[in-house]
């Protein structure tokens, strides 16, 4: 009838199309109904069937859709809530106006999110409806964790029944061990009222319990007063699936023919099994797309799968009225929104009535208030000891049994040792079970595995191993312990707000320093060292070479204006230059030249800038005298490209093993560290210590802790990965966020930095390291000066060692000069010989030729006077002149007869010297007719001023120590007897115009002076090695070296 009023009143067809139908019952039977729909409805040429079943009875559309999907025409059911009409595997061209019963659970999650309930337990029947709910109800919750990350929905347990079953009491067991008290039922009719009768005796569907239950299991007939079910608006009412299925068919048929060119004629026969009608796919697409917003079931559209969008549930109540039947009171609609353009929920909560009769709603969780605790050993957080007789609560100790994993119980076993805890974490615990009201029991763990994800060779999972799978296996309530929050375990668990703070680091062993001894040497490099050093040398050669040649230099002055001594020869232009480096003081040998001067000024400012440079680099590197390492931080490049010999880890299946897993960019080292992870932080602690492991990558707040009490132990670098530690808790769990607000309380209140102060902080070893500390000065011992005493040392051991070296060149070189002097001296006395031999033949001839006049020289105006002189060998110490190189120095002496008596003899020749003395001068000749070298003469010598009449005998090539003698020394008064007489005619001049001799420059024997003087009646002897005349005249008779 509706399809003839859509046809006559052409509402969406084309005039030239007509829209008949035809109407068949189907059989029990599916063979029968299949050969109905051949025989009846393929033959007829049907572009479409539109098919349905009553509410209860064995009847399915299987086989109509079956038959028609062979041949690809669209089937529309109008009563079928199978989801295994969903398959478009097996039912290729079925669609359906009314929903299957799986999308209940979009109201479901609707419903949760407007009680705010978080943990449930889901239980279904196993069959494919059941399954399908499942799933979609856990796709719905998760897409709504994503777009409101407030509202997070927990399924405790997902407890699966076989249905068709005489007792459902197991399941109830297994019900009544979860926390959550919202159950969400799906079930048949039958197996609803068994499983609401087995709660019933177990006080499980009274006050604190919320039941909410699929359309089937609302009509069971002992459904608990308060339960919440769903009410397909309109199921029952086929006139309006008719209505509504029809339009939806005319609008594709419409489109179809408008759309495409060439329409081709439905099948007729269903022996033509090779033939598929393309036209009856188009129609299929065209019938899904179609959405009617005016039906009269509401409004229409499909889904991928064919299956009916926006259908419109009830909400409804069981309450209980005066008579005891029980009624239905619809407390909210989920219908379709034109504002929102969605499915809305609107709910009218004053109108429900819950179980237990009460009008609050139920809290949905029973929240266990003695609750087991895990941890884990990790210094200052947690500490342990053996338990011998008891914990000592007063002084924070916390009885802590070992725990044993044990994944096929639910409960925690305590075996082995017992232990006693303390730490920040314990500290924590107690406050936290003081601010939430809760009891507890911890359970420690030894072997320090917080947990990883690993594949479970059993079941072929990936499961959670370590304290996180306990959480995660629900044998364990909450995880007090170091434990980071990192999104892989936020998946899995929960966690509260961070209790503190903190990153990653990198532990290694402190590196000494390169030498202690050369400390004192750290202040400049070695190239500067060197160019120091250099610079000496070279300023020392350039002022030597300015003051040498310049006109205003010491050597280019007078030798009577400047000294030997006081000249800048090289030596003593390095000592100049080291003493002005040094700041030590000059004496001798500076610079007299303005150029070499002004050289040695700007020398001394470079001086001053190189010392207070340095004094102010060695303050810094002796006083604060910083730890070395080895690692600037993540992205050293030893680290980035790792060594063989440089090895670095971290604990296996920690947060840090995981961060790394997580970065791209460090894929390169963690690939380094997968085969050398270690099992627990201590091990990698200790082998850094022990030096087998170079770093060790860990959480900054126990690497800071160890490396505060151990002086041996730094940290590296800066922090990278910042996170924080939080309170595990299993997902959904109801202490939550009330543990969350908790420690929020104490982080504003102080609480927290007093831990971090008593546990991290602050420890009686603080003070242990305070030399080593990186920002505070140090006191200097010996270890940082002991460089320079070294180098003191040295330089003792050094002197020595060259005083000896020179005391050993000086013997050689004396040796030397022995040999070459002895030489010397052996053809001295032969000379000295022969000139005595000749000198006394001489003697004796003019002795004979004047035997009248012995002396020789007459007194007065026509006399002429001769003077005769004998000679020894002049010889003195070998550590002065050539003049004195003898022990015993023996002056020649010199007789006057007849002249020294002569009180006209002139005063110079009583003390006029020998002819050897003079010979040996080596002066130039400049009388070459005299028998003797003449005697030259300078009375201008500064020094001799105050004896203008002295001359320098010492001039030319005289030494410089008999110079000296000549210069200091007073002429003693000598008597004439100490010369003997030389004839001195031809060459001495007039005795006026002679000037007195000088001095004699050696001493003389004057203890036998008085014989001389005495004469012969004296008791004195005369000299051994002379002879005694017969005119009191001396001649040498022996000769003494």
């Amino acid at each position: 009838m509706e399809a003839q009023l859509i046809d006559y009143g052409h509402l969406y067809l084309p005039k030239n199309v007509s829209l008949y139908d035809s109407t068949q019952i189907m059989d029990s039977n599916p063979i029968k109904t299949a050969i109905i729909v051949c025989n009846k409805l393929i033959k007829e040429r049907v572009y479409a069937i539109i098919v349905s079943k009553p509410e209860s009875g064995d009847l399915s559309p299987a086989s109509v859709s079956y038959t028609a999907g062979f041949y690809h025409i669209p089937v529309l059911g109008i009563s079928s809530r199978d989801s295994a009409f969903s398959d478009k595997n097996i039912h290729v061209s079925f669609l359906r106006t009314v929903p299957p019963y799986s999308h209940q659970a979009d109201v479901w999650v609707e419903l949760l999110k407007h009680f705010q309930y978080r943990q449930i337990v889901f239980i279904h029947s196993s069959d494919t409806d059941g399954r399908s709910l499942l799933g979609r109800f856990q796709t719905r919750a998760q897409d709504m964790d994503n777009d409101d990350q407030e509202v997070k929905v927990m399924v405790e347990k997902v407890e699966e029944f076989e249905p068709g079953q005489e007792s459902y009491s197991t399941v109830i067991d297994h019900l009544k061990e979860c926390q959550a008290r919202v159950y969400f039922l799906y079930a048949t009719r039958q197996d609803a009222e068994k499983i609401f009768t087995d709660a019933a005796s177990q006080n499980m569907t009274g006050t604190g319990y919320a039941w909410i239950v699929t359309e089937q299991a609302l009509k069971s007939k002992n459904i608990p007063n308060g339960t919440l079910g769903l009410q397909l608006t309109r199921s029952q009412d086929e006139k309006a699936h008719i209505h509504d299925a029809l339009h939806i068919l005319a609008r594709a048929l419409a489109k179809l023919y408008e759309e495409e060119e060439e329409v081709e004629e439905a099948p007729s026969n269903c022996n033509s099994s090779g033939s598929i009608w393309k036209t009856g796919r188009k129609l299929f697409k065209y019938i899904r797309e179609q959405k009617l917003e005016d039906g009269r079931t509401g409004n229409v559209a499909f889904d991928a799968m064919g299956d009916r969008l926006f259908a419109e549930y009830k909400v409804i109540n069981v309450q209980p009225t005066n008579t005891g039947v029980k009624e239905l009171v619809a407390v909210g609609n989920y219908s379709y929104s034109n504002e929102t353009g969605g499915m809305l929920l609107t709910m009218e909560d004053s109108k429900i009535i819950w179980p237990g009769g009460n009008r609050e709603k139920p809290t949905g969780v029973m929240i266990p208030t003695h609750l087991k605790v895990l941890t884990i050993v990790e210094r200052p957080f947690i500490e342990h000891m053996n338990n011998t007789s008891g914990c000592d609560r007063e002084h924070g100790w916390v009885s802590c049994p070992e725990y044993v994993y044990n994944s096929n119980s639910s409960n925690i076993n305590a075996i082995g040792s017992k232990f006693c805890c303390k730490g920040y974490c314990m500290d924590l615990l107690e406050r936290l079970s003081q601010k939430c009201n809760f009891t507890y029991d911890v359970y420690l763990s030894l072997d320090g595995d917080y947990g990883s994800l690993e594949r479970n060779n059993v079941t072929g999972k990936q499961e959670w191993t370590g304290l996180i799978g306990e959480l995660v296996a629900e044998r364990a309530d909450l995880i007090v312990a170091p434990l980071t929050i990192n999104p892989e375990r936020a998946q899995v668990m929960e966690f509260s707000k961070p209790f503190k703070y903190q990153g990653i680091t990198i532990l290694q062993k402190r590196q000494p320093r390169a030498s202690q001894l050369v400390s004192f040497l750290q202040p400049f490099k070695p190239t500067l060292w060197v160019l120091v050093l250099v610079s000496v040398k070279v300023i020392a050669v350039c002022l030597y070479l300015l003051d040498r040649f310049s006109p205003f230099g010491r050597y280019n002055l007078d030798h009577g204006d400047a000294g030997d001594e006081d000249s800048l020869n090289l030596t003593a232009a390095i000592w100049f230059a080291w003493g002005v480096l040094l700041n030590s003081g000059i004496g001798e040998g500076t610079p007299r030249s303005f150029s070499a001067r002004v050289l040695g000024m700007v020398w001394a400012g470079f001086a001053m800038i190189i010392v207070a440079s340095y004094t102010a680099n060695l303050a810094a590197f002796l006083v604060l005298d910083k730890p070395q390492t080895s690692l600037t931080g993540i992205n050293d490049p030893r680290l980035r490209n790792p060594m063989e010999n440089f090895t670095y880890a971290t604990v296996k299946g920690s947060s840090v093993d995981m961060y790394f897993r997580r970065q791209v960019e460090l894929s390169n080292m963690y690939r380094t560290m997968e085969g050398k992870h270690f099992k627990n932080p201590e091990l990698a602690i200790d082998a850094v210590r022990n030096g087998s492991l170079k770093a060790f990558i860990w959480d900054s707040s126990r690497l800071e802790y160890e490396a505060a009490r151990d002086c041996d132990l730094i940290t590296a670098g800066e922090l990278f990965g910042r996170s924080g530690y939080g309170v595990g808790l299993q997902k959904g769990s109801p202490w939550a966020d009330q543990i969350t607000l908790a420690i929020l309380d104490f982080h504003e209140s102080g609480y927290m930095e007093n831990l971090d102060n008593k546990w991290i902080l602050s420890s009686e070893e603080d003070d242990i390291c305070n030399e080593k500390d990186n920002n505070s000065p140090a006191t200097l011992g010996l270890e940082n000066m002991r460089g320079v005493f070294i180098l003191v040392g040295a330089g003792i051991v050094g002197g020595i060692g060259l005083i000896l070296i020179e005391i050993i060149y000086h013997k050689h070189k004396m040796r030397k000069v022995k040999r070459s002097e002895a030489a010397k001296n052996a053809i001295s006395r032969w000379k000295g010989t022969v000139q005595k031999r000749r000198t006394l033949r001489e003697g004796r001839e003019k002795h004979k030729r004047n035997s009248n006049k012995p002396n020789g020289t007459s007194i007065g105006g026509n006399i002429h006077n001769s003077l005769s002189l004998s000679f020894d060998n002049l010889t003195r110490s070998s550590r002065e002149s050539r003049w004195q190189r003898v022990t015993h120095l023996v002056r020649p002496r010199s007789t006057a007869s007849g002249i020294c008596n002569s009180p006209q003899t002139p005063r110079y020749l009583r003390s006029l010297p020998s002819t050897e003395f003079l010979r040996m001068m080596d002066s130039t000749s400049k009388h070459p007719q005299s028998p003797i070298s003449p005697l030259n003469f300078d009375f201008d010598r500064k020094r001799r001023r105050n004896r203008p009449n002295s001359p320098d005998l010492l001039r030319g090539g005289s030494p410089d120590l008999v110079k000296k003698d000549l210069v200091a020394q007073s002429p003693p008064q000598y008597s004439c007897s100490d010369y003997a007489p030389v004839s001195t005619e031809g060459w001495v001049p007039p005795f006026e115009s002679v000037p007195c001799p000088p001095p004699p420059p050696r001493k003389r024997l004057k203890s036998y002076s008085g014989a001389y003087l005495a004469g012969a009646g004296s008791s004195l002897s005369p000299p051994p090695y002379r002879k005694q005349y017969a005119n009191n005249s001396y001649s040498v008779n022996k000769e003494i070296v």
